[in-house]
């Protein structure tokens, strides 16, 4: 995911400490905000975005959360979608990144350098400055492009030659696997510069061309993430325009006819913006680097006023148990006439993600649970990549 768009969204970003530091060293005010579960951050405020600059203060862990909250969410659709695959991508390229330090300081070129020079040990306690890094890498562009193409051409081929690949599918693999190359830390960089023409460094290489495969299918879901959460967030806003509806016009017998008559529904959507009736949608980031064992993880909050919660978890349970193996998802989304979406219809998103999660060993699970305050309904899509 690496567009230069902008998105217009009225995005909350809650910063981590680290975030919180670079901002105010760089004289930026902080806002307060209150968020959709009560609790109270400090944060800035962005609207309009660049997807690449959401995307590169999460690579370097300045954010924690994220927040939107809106009335309407089906005129801003897809730049919520899209919001929804930055993030996704985002958390992906830091895990890929992790675990491919985490593998090539186990090779045997490594571990030798370690042994012949004690002085000098490359392990996860070794810490150098960026500047160094960039000065060291500065001079070596011949050996990083050839390094990229040792890593590379094998696990090219290996996807042209795939007959169960589209082209289509064969372009985005292609240019997937560059994107996460292109957003490896510079200290992994270093290593694999430093040890380029070491004897042993084709086992380096072959650690790093599995973990991009297996990343290439973690990739997969940030499509099923992006749609699950867009149908939750439509089918909650339905729930309040009906609502609402029902209010303003209260001799209408037929209410979907207002909602889908674009005259009508504006104007409730300006009630409803006018009584804050919102939906709020949150992504929490998993921890920094120090945080062991929840840099990977990822949730996906929903927040309504709902007075049919008990319904509503019913209804979540019982379509996450259903058996719809028949097609994939998105042949599923689309064979769904336009304007026929039941507001449980995106329920059953439940079942088809759980299934893509479980085939690239992605751990997947959903909570729904109603807050102390009374009507206050919470959707939990819980991700460990």
């Amino acid at each position: 995911m690496d567009k230069k768009f902008t998105l217009n969204l009225p995005l909350k970003v809650i910063l981590t400490e680290t975030g919180t530091s670079h901002f105010l060293n760089a004289n930026k005010k902080l806002l307060r905000f209150k968020l959709a579960d009560n609790t109270e951050e400090y944060g800035i405020s962005l609207s309009p975005f660049s997807p690449q600059s959401i995307q590169n203060m999460i690579l370097v862990d300045y954010i924690s959360k994220i927040e939107i909250s809106m009335s309407d969410f089906v005129s801003v659709r897809q730049e919520v979608m899209d919001l929804s695959k930055v993030i996704v991508y985002s958390v992906l390229y830091k895990q890929f990144d992790r675990q491919v330090f985490s593998e090539i300081i186990k090779c045997d070129c490594v571990k030798k350098h370690n042994r012949v020079n004690p002085a000098q040990i490359i392990d996860d306690r070794t810490r150098i400055s960026d500047v160094r890094l960039r000065l060291f890498l500065a001079r070596k562009d011949a050996a990083i492009q050839a390094a990229r193409k040792s890593i590379l051409d094998s696990l090219w081929q290996s996807i042209m030659g795939n007959k169960e690949f589209s082209p289509e599918e064969k372009n985005i693999y292609l240019l997937m696997t560059e994107k996460f190359l292109n957003r490896l830390s510079l200290m992994n960089w270093y290593i694999i510069i430093r040890f380029y023409k070491a004897v042993g460094f084709p086992e380096m290489t072959a650690v790093i061309r599995r973990l991009l495969a297996k990343y290439m299918d973690k990739s997969k879901v940030a499509e099923y993430i992006s749609i699950l959460v867009m149908e939750l967030a439509l089918s909650s806003e339905t729930t309040n325009l009906r609502r609402e509806a029902k209010n303003m016009y209260p001799d209408v017998v037929n209410i979907d006819t207002l909602i889908f008559d674009p005259e009508a529904r504006a104007k409730i959507v300006a009630e409803m913006a006018r009584k804050h009736r919102q939906v709020f949608l949150s992504w929490k980031l998993g921890g920094s680097s120090a945080a062991i064992g929840k840099q990977g993880r990822l949730q996906v909050m929903l927040f309504n006023h709902d007075d049919e919660f008990h319904e509503m978890k019913e209804l979540i349970e019982s379509k996450s148990a259903s058996d719809l193996n028949r097609k994939s998802l998105i042949d599923f989304y689309r064979e769904i006439p336009e304007g026929e979406r039941g507001t449980d219809l995106g329920m059953y998103y439940f079942s088809y993600l759980d299934d893509a999660c479980k085939k690239v060993n992605v751990k997947f699970e959903s909570v729904v649970n109603q807050f102390s305050s009374g009507d206050l309904m919470v959707i939990s899509l819980n991700f460990n990549f």
